[in-house]
């Protein structure tokens, strides 16, 4: 589809948008991830946090342009279809689509963490908590886009005051003896903090599967997404500073309620776990609704079972049949994990690494898809920074790369229906809502 003013039929708004943006972005990582990053290079990994804020914003305006010229369900799978052919899309669709479920239950057990936290029970709750929020995100998903994005913006204006909130309270109490020594695990525990970290700047891609949902994508996606980028780096940089300035080596695994604890007292720790819920809630939203799309989106090209998008030409044209496949999965992995005695968060890396390499994808389709000036130039420098991503990540890749290459044997030994052509130009699908 070539760039437009014209709508797509999409009933997602700037202010939704940015709503389901913000919480795929801002998401889980805000809760847990900077007490995970002090482990693995101390105060430097504030340098790990700002490098990769950098790094969001040519990757950020890579897919706000992407998503605006190819406005449709698939997402990053139509980008690498366009670009180099249906092999590449399949591989990347079937990667994307699967490490969604695989992540869910790293995204609910943060918050899992701190309702555990809060009230007590343990590993028990953790598992009960994680589950619970797949269940509920699922319902909100099961009524559509706009029911989803409606409560998502309400929740957006929620924990952005909260996260804020956070912020002012626990700068008067920032120590600076604890920014010393700085580079307490050298460079290299930088990289690995840059590593664990792409979990909280994963969600520019997930988001690109609802493109087509705007009601003006050409316009409305590159508005959401500035509001985003602005958003996301006062709350994360605010964040992960007073946690090293306040907590020091002393944070735990809820260090959101530590701090709002250590300003008001203990009767403010419940809050920082409505904030933890509503922070998970939000991102497994957005994610759950653009993989739903992706699997319908790759079911109608034939990539996929086709079960999976049999069910958006009913006029409600909600992938429920998609959905339920990821929820499924998600309360599967969430079960294994609490059956082997797992943490919650025991298939991070293997989602970062899926995301790191589903914005390689992403990004070199850009290279080859966007035109010149600043949108290739953003391409080129977000195609870099993914490679360089890729390597931090080591052998988590290597799981969707073999996710992939299963979908393309699933996809080669089967008769697959040739996707539509419209004005001269391939597309996956009616944009689905």
């Amino acid at each position: 589809m070539s760039p437009s003013s014209e709508g797509t039929g999409g009933t997602v708004t700037v202010v939704q948008g940015t709503a389901l943006t913000l919480a795929a972005v801002l998401g889980t990582g805000v809760i847990s991830l900077p007490a995970l990053a002090i482990d693995a290079a101390g105060p430097a990994s504030l340098l790990a946090w700002a490098a990769l804020l950098l790094i969001s914003v040519p990757l950020a305006a890579t897919f706000a342009a992407l998503g605006a010229r190819h406005p449709d369900g698939g997402g990053v799978a139509t980008y690498a279809r366009l670009a180099f052919g249906e092999r590449v899309s399949t591989m990347v669709g079937w990667g994307f689509f699967l490490a969604i479920p695989i992540g869910a239950p790293v995204a609910a057990g943060f918050a899992a963490a701190y309702v555990a936290d809060a009230v007590g029970g343990g590993r028990t709750t953790e598992v009960v908590v994680t589950a619970a929020v797949i269940c509920v995100v699922a319902v909100m998903n099961w009524f559509g886009i706009q029911v989803s994005a409606g409560v998502q913006l309400a929740i957006a204006a929620v924990i952005a005051t909260l996260l804020l909130v956070v912020i002012v309270v626990s700068l008067p109490r920032v120590d600076t003896a604890n920014f010393t020594p700085f580079l307490t695990h050298g460079w290299s525990g930088v990289g690995s903090a840059a590593a664990v970290l792409v979990w909280a700047f994963a969600g520019w891609e997930i988001v690109s599967s609802l493109s087509a949902e705007y009601r003006n994508p050409a316009r409305d996606i590159g508005r959401a997404t500035s509001i985003t980028l602005a958003v996301v780096t006062v709350l994360y940089l605010g964040i992960a500073f007073v946690t090293i300035g306040v907590l020091g080596n002393a944070e735990g695994r809820a260090p959101l309620a530590d701090l709002l604890a250590g300003a008001f007292g203990g009767w403010a720790r419940p809050l920082t776990t409505v904030v933890a819920v509503l922070l998970t809630v939000g991102a497994i939203n957005s994610y759950f609704a653009g993989a739903s799309r992706l699997g319908a989106s790759l079911a109608i090209t034939g990539a996929m079972p086709r079960w999976l998008g049999s069910d958006i030409g009913d006029g409600r044209r909600t992938p429920r049949h998609a959905l339920s496949v990821v929820v499924a999965l998600g309360l599967a992995v969430t079960i294994g994990e609490a059956v082997l005695g797992l943490k919650t968060d025991a298939t991070l890396l293997v989602t970062t690494g899926t995301f790191a390499l589903v914005y390689v994808v992403g990004t070199a389709a850009a290279v080859r898809l966007l035109p010149g000036g600043w949108p290739r130039v953003a391409a080129v420098l977000s195609l870099a920074a993914s490679v360089a991503l890729v390597v931090l990540t080591g052998w988590a890749v290597l799981l969707p790369i073999a996710t992939g290459l299963a979908g393309l044997v699933w996809t080669s030994r089967r008769t697959r229906r040739q996707p539509r052509t419209i004005g001269g130009e391939t597309t996956v699908a009616e944009p689905l809502r």
